[in-house]
């Protein structure tokens, strides 16, 4: 049953965008990626289904959802984020929460590095 809940992240994952590398041109990324919304109080978990591939941007993953995104940032950092990576995401039950897991695959290769894990999900709507 988890390994049918990955197929679908596995597959969105090819869809993300590039990481960038430097640490103010991840905030000014950060910062465009969200212009224009607002954003609401920190979730532990959110639904899973629906969800766009992550972009990566630093140490952030952005969800889409509808017209709604999603941040959450890395806890303890993930130095495997950089190099535009497949992500590995391991889903339990039908949400996405602090503290689950993933794994990030370079392209072109097999081998997963290391776990990382989710933190909070702050929600993005656009401005009123």
């Amino acid at each position: 049953m988890k390994a049918a809940l990955l197929l679908p992240f596995i597959a969105l994952a090819g869809c993300s965008a590039p990481a960038a590398t430097g640490g103010s041109s991840d905030a000014a990324e950060l910062a465009d990626a969200l212009k224009g919304r607002t954003a609401g109080s920190p979730q532990r978990c959110i639904n899973a289904s629906n969800l766009e591939a992550p972009r990566i941007i630093g140490e952030t993953l952005v969800y889409r959802q509808g017209g709604r995104l999603w941040t959450t940032r890395i806890e303890e950092g993930c130095p495997s984020l950089a190099g535009d990576p497949l992500l590995v995401v391991e889903v339990y039950g039908s949400n996405l929460c602090r503290n689950d897991r993933f794994r990030t695959v370079p392209r072109g290769a097999s081998i997963p590095g290391p776990y990382c894990r989710f933190g909070d999900f702050v929600p993005y709507t656009p401005a009123k």
